[in-house]
C-alpha cells in the first residue's frame, strides 16, 4: 500500500530475491543432466521479473503496486513449479499463458475501475453471459464444457466467472424498490440475478461439470449477503432465516439426486480401491507424505506420471518435489493477494461486492483443489488459480486479479508535496 514502507524498489528486490533463491534450490537439489538445462528457465523468470517491473513503473500512475508484485511473485513461482515436474526443463506453454494472464490483469483493472462506466454496461454483461452459455450448448459437443480448435482447448465456463461477478456487482451497486412475493420483499434486480444464477446451475448440471458450481454459488452468496447488508437497508431476520432454510433444502436435494458418478465419489473408500476410483487420491496422499516438509527435490518426484498431476492434484505434486512448507507458502502468497484489496476502503459499494465475489471465486476454487488432493472432499476437477496448468483458468484468474486491483486502487493521484501540505496547515491555523 502507499506509505507502507515498501517502496517500488524494495518490492522489486523482494520478488527477484525470492525467485533467485528458488532457482538456486533447483540448481542444488534439482534433477537435470547439465547446469545448462536450468538456463532457459532462469532467463525466462528473471527476464519477466525485470520486464514487468519496468512496464509497471512507466505504464501506470497509481497509488499502489502491491498486488501487482504479489501476482508477479506467484506467477513465476508457478512457472518454476510447472517446469520441474518429472525433471528440470522449461514449461514454455505455461510461461506464455502466465504472460497473457499478467496482460489480462491490466485489462481487467482498466475495465472495472470506473464503477459508473461498468454500471452503464450491465446489459452488455448479460448479453456476454448469454453468448458464453450458447457457445457451450452449441459448440462444445454432447454435454461437454470444452471447445476444441485444433490443438487448442477453450473452456467458456471459466470466462463466465468474472462476467457473473460483475453482474452481481452491478446488480447490488445501489438500493432498489422492493416488491412483496409470498413472504419476502425482493427487488427486480435481485430476481434477474437469481434467474441468471439458476440458468448457470442448470447448465453446469446438464454438462456434468458440478465441480465449478461452488464457485458460482459462492459469488452469488456474496452478492446476496451484500444485498441484505446494504447500508441503510432494513435488516430482516425473517428473510435471512428463510434464505438459509431454502439453501439447506437445495443442498440436501442436490446430494440426494446427484448423478451416479458424484455419488460414487462421495462414498468411495480410496484405500480399498487403490487401482480403481481411489487411484489418484491415493497417489496424491502418498506423494504428500513422501515429500515431507522439504520435498524430494525439484524434478525428483514420481507423481507427474499420474493423470492431472499438474492441474487437479498439483498441490500434491508440489508437496512431493518441493515439500509441504513451500507448497503452503505458495498458498499463503495467493491468499495474501486476495486479502490485499480488503485493506483499503473501497470507493463504492460496487467495488465492495466485486472484491468479495472475486475472492469468493478464487478461494473456493483453491480450497476445492487442495481439499480434493488431501482426500478431505471428492475430486472436483478445478484448478488452483495461477498455479495449475490451464490456459482458460489462467486467463480468467488474471482478469479476476485485475478486478481485485481495481477495488484496491480505484483512485489515481500523486501524493501532495510536503511544502504544499505545510502551507495548507499554516493557512488553516491562520484562519
Amino acid at each position: 500500500m502507499y506509505k507502507n514502507g515498501l517502496t517500488y524498489g524494495k518490492c522489486t528486490a523482494i520478488v527477484l530475491l525470492t525467485h533467485i533463491i528458488m532457482l538456486l534450490a533447483i540448481l542444488l537439489r534439482g534433477k537435470y543432466d547439465t547446469p545448462q538445462d536450468i538456463l532457459p528457465l532462469a532467463v525466462a523468470v528473471i527476464g519477466l521479473d525485470l520486464t514487468y517491473s519496468i512496464v509497471l513503473r512507466f505504464l501506470y500512475r497509481q497509488m499502489t503496486y502491491t498486488l501487482d508484485f504479489v501476482l508477479l511473485l506467484l506467477i513465476n513461482i508457478s512457472v518454476m513449479f510447472q517446469s520441474c515436474f518429472g525433471g528440470v526443463g522449461f514449461a514454455a506453454k505455461h510461461y506464455v499463458t502466465c504472460i497473457v494472464a499478467l496482460a489480462v490483469c491490466q485489462v481487467g483493472f482498466l475495465l472495472t475501475r470506473n464503477h459508473v462506466w461498468i454500471q452503464s454496461k450491465k446489459i452488455v454483461l448479460y448479453i456476454l453471459l448469454g453468448v458464453l452459455i450458447l457457445s457451450i450448448l452449441l459448440l462444445t459437443g454432447s454435454r461437454s464444457m470444452w471447445i476444441n480448435i485444433g490443438p487448442i482447448s477453450i473452456q467458456p465456463s471459466e470466462f463466465m466467472k468474472p462476467v457473473f461477478v460483475l453482474i452481481c456487482a452491478t446488480s447490488i451497486r445501489e438500493q432498489h424498490e422492493k416488491k412483496k412475493i409470498l413472504f419476502f420483499y425482493v427487488s427486480k434486480e435481485m430476481m434477474i440475478l437469481t434467474g441468471a444464477f439458476i440458468v448457470i446451475v442448470g447448465l453446469q448440471w446438464w454438462c456434468r461439470d458440478l465441480g465449478s458450481l461452488p464457485t458460482f454459488a459462492a459469488a452469488y452468496g456474496c452478492a446476496l449477503a451484500c444485498r441484505l447488508c446494504y447500508p441503510k437497508a432494513k435488516f430482516s431476520k425473517k428473510t435471512i432465516i428463510g434464505i438459509s432454510a431454502i439453501a439447506a433444502i437445495l443442498v440436501a436435494l442436490a446430494l440426494r439426486f446427484a448423478p451416479g458418478y458424484v455419488q460414487n465419489r462421495l462414498s468411495v473408500d480410496i484405500w480399498n480401491q487403490m487401482e480403481g476410483d481411489g487411484y489418484q487420491q491415493c497417489k496424491a496422499l502418498i506423494a504428500i507424505a513422501e515429500g515431507g516438509l522439504f520435498g524430494k527435490g525439484p524434478g525428483c518426484g514420481s507423481l507427474y506420471k499420474v493423470f492431472a498431476s499438474d492441474t487437479d492434484i498439483v498441490f500434491s505434486t508440489i508437496c512431493e518435489e518441493w515439500g509441504f512448507l513451500v507448497a503452503l507458502l505458495s498458498i499463503l502468497i495467493l491468499m495474501a493477494m486476495m486479502l490485499l484489496p480488503m485493506i483499503n476502503k473501497p470507493r463504492s459499494y460496487f467495488h465492495t461486492t466485486m472484491i468479495l465475489g472475486c475472492v469468493a471465486v478464487l478461494i473456493v476454487q483453491m480450497g476445492l483443489n487442495i481439499f480434493g488432493s488431501c482426500n478431505l472432499i471428492p475430486f472436483t476437477g478445478v484448478t488452483i488459480p495461477f498455479i495449475s496448468q490451464g490456459g482458460s483458468s489462467m486467463i480468467t484468474s488474471g482478469f479476476l486479479a485485475g478486478m481485485l486491483k481495481a477495488g484496491q486502487s480505484p483512485v489515481f493521484k500523486k501524493p501532495e508535496p510536503k511544502k504544499k501540505k505545510a502551507r495548507a496547515r499554516k493557512a488553516v491555523a491562520a484562519a
